[in-house]
């Protein structure tokens, strides 16, 4: 299992994507937006960006509202 820092907090993961990290965290993958190790990682490019020992993910959830 990965050690990595997410949001600032360090946690171990079982992920091996930032997709899988994302749903493993209880986020709505349509609705967040993820930097890894200080690159934003594309939507599009979540499936395919692995996570590895170390990462630094930040993870920014969009609220709708009016």
């Amino acid at each position: 299992m990965p050690r990595i820092q997410v949001n600032g907090d360090d946690r171990s993961v079982t992920a091996t994507t930032v997709r899988a990290l994302v749903e493993e965290l209880g986020f709505d993958v349509r609705k967040v937006a993820v930097e890894r190790n200080l690159a934003i990682v594309p939507r599009s490019l979540h499936g395919e960006t692995t996570v590895a020992e170390g990462d630094r993910i930040e993870l920014v959830q969009f609220v709708g509202g009016g």
